[in-house]
């Protein structure tokens, strides 16, 4: 199986591309933090659970030189959500807040991070069991 197909790799590159909307989506909310009326939004989060299955069922047997597994991914299951209950508005009913905004920014950096590590550390892990340190 191609390491690309892993299920941990999938997952992985899944968080980042849901992590890469996410940061495009808050980029748009702080560029209209003084647009009238504009409500903050935010996307509906990752949920690991619900990746794995989609992972696992997404399985399909390949004829490509014996039996291999190939997945597909599922990046464009991402879905924009406006925040609720805002609260705090402005009085021209603006609901960005931008501290709030700068904070799920830092986090979503820290969480590209972390999955970028993870990606990193599983591509060495898979070179170590293949005799390939990459030296």
């Amino acid at each position: 199986m191609p390491l690309k197909d892993t299920a941990l790799f999938l997952m992985t590159g899944d968080r980042m591309r849901w992590l890469t909307q996410r940061q495009r989506v808050l980029a748009q909310n702080i560029a209209n933090a003084n647009t009238p009326g504009y409500q903050a939004k935010d996307l509906r989060a990752l949920d690991f659970r619900d990746a794995l299955r989609e992972t696992q069922s997404n399985l399909r047997l390949s004829n490509a030189q014996g039996a291999s597994f190939a997945a597909k991914s599922n990046a464009d299951a991402y879905k924009v959500q406006q925040n609720r209950s805002p609260y705090e508005v402005t009085p021209d009913d603006n609901a960005v807040i931008m501290e709030e905004q700068v904070m799920k920014l830092n986090e979503t950096q820290s969480d590209y991070q972390l999955a970028t590590k993870i990606f990193r550390k599983y591509t060495d892990l898979y070179k170590a069991a293949l005799g390939n340190s990459g030296q």
